[in-house]
């Protein structure tokens, strides 16, 4: 059974949305925004915390955590299963397990969003520049796109342990702007998290956000995007709507 997919090609679709005009530069959030991620991330937590004799979350307590980087998602399921802050040393030990268990299998269960590959197809053929700027450990990305097939569209990926900073901080985004030659003004910050909006408003990138990730509970029209998507085809007029199809 192949995974989903929409089954239109990038040439149905030449023309931009209008918030586009005059931007050259598109930096994409990965977690929540091209790829659910949570149920390879909550069973390498729900391993990590078996293996130190502790209660497992499910799937849905796993994905209120995800957004802040490895650390923190370790650092909050420990806390939660403890009932009480973890030890540094603790923490080490589980951050260390975690990296075994999702690094054996960080693509098992993981899917692409609906119309997440034709939007980055076109939107490279379009010519503008596309860059991917995570949280996650640098050393996920690549296994990570390369199995979906979407690496090539990026001029340069960033996560979370890349750079000094990282989201909330607007340095990963002005690092990707200087990189690639290009203002902030040009510059489009697209995620599913406050997080994600607060890194594209201080690096003054125009912000659009999409609801179907992971914003720890909370509605991404909290953070104030400047656009809201329902999907990243919307930034292709005359796509035709995101459908799961069977290959």
């Amino acid at each position: 059974m192949g995974q989903s997919a929409l089954k239109i090609h990038p040439s149905h679709y030449s023309e931009r949305h209008p918030v586009l005009q005059g931007k050259r530069l598109i930096a994409f959030d990965l977690d929540g925004t091209l790829i659910d991620s949570v149920p390879d991330l909550a069973a390498a937590v729900a391993r990590t915390l078996s293996e130190l004799d502790l209660p497992e979350p499910n799937e849905t307590k796993v994905r209120d955590w995800v957004g802040n980087g490895t650390p923190v998602l370790v650092e909050r399921a420990l806390t939660w299963a403890l009932q009480a802050p973890p030890e540094l040393s603790l923490q080490q030990r589980a951050y260390d397990a975690f990296m075994g268990h999702y690094g054996a299998a960080p693509n098992a269960l993981t899917t692409l969003y609906p119309g997440v590959k034709q939007a980055l197809e076109a939107l490279y053929q379009q010519g503008l520049t596309l860059v991917l700027i995570t949280n996650k450990p640098e050393c996920f990305i690549e296994p990570l796109l390369n199995h979906f097939e979407l690496l090539n569209y990026f001029t340069l990926c960033l996560g979370g342990d890349s750079l000094a900073e990282k989201k909330p901080h607007p340095l990963p985004l002005l690092h990707a702007a200087h990189y690639c030659q290009i203002p902030p003004t040009e510059c489009v910050m697209v995620g599913d998290s406050r997080h994600d909006m607060a890194a594209g408003k201080a690096a003054g990138f125009t912000t659009l956000a999409l609801p179907y990730g992971y914003n720890h509970g909370e509605p991404i029209e909290n953070s104030h995007p400047d656009l809201v998507l329902s999907s990243l085809t919307e930034l292709l007029l005359n796509a035709p709507r995101p459908t799961k199809v069977i290959d």
